[in-house]
């Protein structure tokens, strides 16, 4: 449940529009639902602003299912990463609801929000096509919190051109995201021109050295980039998530501000 739907159930139980007996019905799965197989967190949109976010693989086709139905009884929108298009049909066919992105290899039920007003803007930022999946995955979780996205692909160090001739769009962003895999080396590029907060993914594109994004990984993490900020490989959600609390931080100071001035 997020905070918007609470927000509505506690005012019609204040103008009487409910019963006290049914609004206890409505939240008798706080703060989490026990499928016995899951134990699905209703409360986590209340606590992050993100509602609980299915992660696909070792799941069944019902698992996922059942997961995001559970989800939707109390959530507006509800996403299942790392789904592949076979997986993701037959889920969808069970649900009778949602939709495939396939880019993003996710599953989508509900609607996407607009951007909101005043949101950052963040860059998102391949060092090769072969890198969109994951960046697609991330974007697709900017998107769902309502940030601004602007999107840089195939602009990695083996050509370095082609980021110099989209450094004014670069430079536009509040936060940026870079996805590389091979030698991981486009992060520290980008951190070292970049005066905003820096989030380096790396994937596991590569050749065999490549150790299926370990090498990329333990580039970024010896950065002389300074504050770079690491995720896991293959990790575009965990991206999205560490720009979104970045934007939630924003929107809290400027409530303190706005508080402050008319206090």
């Amino acid at each position: 449940m997020d905070k918007d739907k609470l927000q509505s159930l506690l005012e019609e139980i204040a103008s009487g529009a409910i019963s006290p007996d049914a609004a206890m019905e409505a939240l008798k799965d706080l703060p989490y639902a026990n499928l016995e197989f899951a134990r699905v967190d209703s409360h986590r949109a209340l606590r992050q602003g993100l509602a609980e976010v299915i992660f696909s693989p070792g799941k069944t086709v019902e698992q996922i299912a059942a997961i995001a139905m559970k989800l939707r009884e109390n959530h507006d929108l509800v996403i299942a990463t790392k789904a592949d298009a076979e997986i993701a049909e037959k889920v969808l066919r069970i649900t009778g609801e949602g939709y495939y992105e396939r880019l993003a290899n996710a599953i989508v039920f509900g609607e996407m929000p607009g951007t909101t007003a005043g949101a950052l803007t963040v860059n998102v930022v391949t060092a090769g096509t072969a890198d969109i999946p994951i960046a697609e995955e991330c974007i697709l979780f900017l998107e769902s919190a309502g940030l601004s996205v602007q999107k840089l692909y195939d602009v990695g160090v083996a050509g370095i051109h082609r980021l110099l001739d989209s450094l004014p769009i670069l430079k536009k962003g509040e936060i940026t995201i870079v996805i590389a895999g091979m030698d991981g080396a486009l992060p520290s590029v980008v951190g070292g021109i970049v005066d905003g907060p820096v989030i380096a993914v790396p994937t596991s594109v590569g050749y065999g050295t490549a150790f299926s994004g370990i090498a990329p990984l333990l580039s970024m993490l010896n950065s002389c980039a300074a504050g770079l900020t690491v995720v896991n490989i293959d990790n575009g959600f965990g991206a999205a998530c560490a720009a979104i609390r970045m934007q939630r931080a924003l929107e809290k100071i400027m409530t303190r501000e706005k508080n402050e001035k008319s206090a």
